[in-house]
This record gives structure tokens, sequence and C-alpha cells, in this order.
């Protein structure tokens, strides 16, 4: 494994130093597969895992000539995706946050109808119904992430589980509110 490492730390001086795009092609072809699956722990999405990879490759190229590792090249190239796959779903949650925000703060805005007001408070009866329903994990983790804007790698953490553990916790508890509320569903869309 040592002698391997070094032959891609070799590989590696000769891009940084040569520009060479051979010894380029073959870091990438040697990694870009298990990194990919490695991304997949984190990324559901093979594309997106396959992109995050990808830029990590990108970078490295573009920037060569100043990059300063301090570890092995594999050591390296693990520690870039797996920051790549953090910084993605940060950003992921940050969206749905303001999807979500932006949704509710349209539906709370004063209703001016009666019928409006009694159907918001029946809204959510049905909402605290529908999580009632939830096992007590994928419930603990929906409560924290959409009421509590907690991130999916802090839900993780104090759970003691992985991030993909949590978006697949969120993924089901999303599918069951959707079929619960499926009959609020024309209330709902009058607000996006």
């Amino acid at each position: 494994m040592k002698e391997r490492d070094a032959a891609f730390d070799h590989l590696f001086r000769k891009v940084a130093f040569q520009d060479d795009e051979q010894a380029f092609k073959e870091l990438f072809l040697e990694f870009y597969p298990a990194l990919c699956v490695f991304a997949m722990r984190y990324i559901t999405q093979e594309e997106t895992a396959r992109d995050i990879v990808q830029d990590v490759f990108f970078k490295i190229w573009k920037e060569r000539k100043n990059m300063d590792i301090n570890s092995s090249f594999r050591n390296f190239l693990i520690t870039s995706v797996r920051n790549g796959c953090t910084d993605y779903l940060r950003k992921q949650e940050l969206e749905n946050r303001y999807r979500e925000k932006s949704i509710l703060s349209d539906i709370y805005t004063s209703p001016e109808e009666p019928e409006e007001v009694y159907t918001l408070k029946e809204l959510e009866t049905a909402i605290g119904e529908a999580l009632e329903k939830l096992p007590p994990n994928v419930r603990e983790a929906f409560v924290m992430n959409r009421f509590g804007g907690m991130t999916y790698v802090a839900i993780a953490e104090k759970m003691a589980v992985s991030p993909k553990t949590i978006e697949s916790y969120i993924s089901r508890a999303l599918k069951v509110l959707r079929i619960e509320l499926r009959d609020y569903l024309p209330f709902l869309l009058l607000f996006l």
C-alpha cells in the first residue's frame, strides 16, 4: 500500500511541477470509480456524487501549482471528496429550509377569510397527527431538521448515525407527510 501511495504521490508531483496530463489521467482513472462509490455513502444521487468527484479533480488540475498536500495523495482525495459531499448537503439543506420558510410564510400570512383560518388550524392539527405516525427516530430527525434548523451532519452526530441515514429518515418522513396531508394539497398549492 505504501509503495502504491508513493507512486501516486510521484504522479501528482509530475502533475504539479511538469503539467503532465498523462500522469493526471492515470490518477483520475485510478481513483475516480472508488471515489464515486465513496461519495455515494453521503449523497444518494449517483449523478451528483460523480459531479462532486469530478469537481475535486477539476480543482486539483486548476490549482496544481499552488497545492500543498501534507498527507498522501489518496488521503487528500478522500478528504476532498468528503468535504465536497458535506458542502453539497449543507447547501441543499439551506435551499430546502429557505424554500420551506418561504412556503410557510406564505401560508401563515394573515388569512382574510375565516374559512382560511379554520383550514390553517386544521392543517396544523393534521401535521401534528402525521408526525405522530412516524417512527421515533425518523420523527426526531425530521423535527430537529425542519423545526430546529439543524443540518443533516449535526443531526447525524447527535443521533450517532451517518448523514446518509439522516437523509433517508427525512425522505421517509416527507413521504409519509405527503400521503397524510394529501387532502390539504389544493390548499397548500395556493401558496406555492
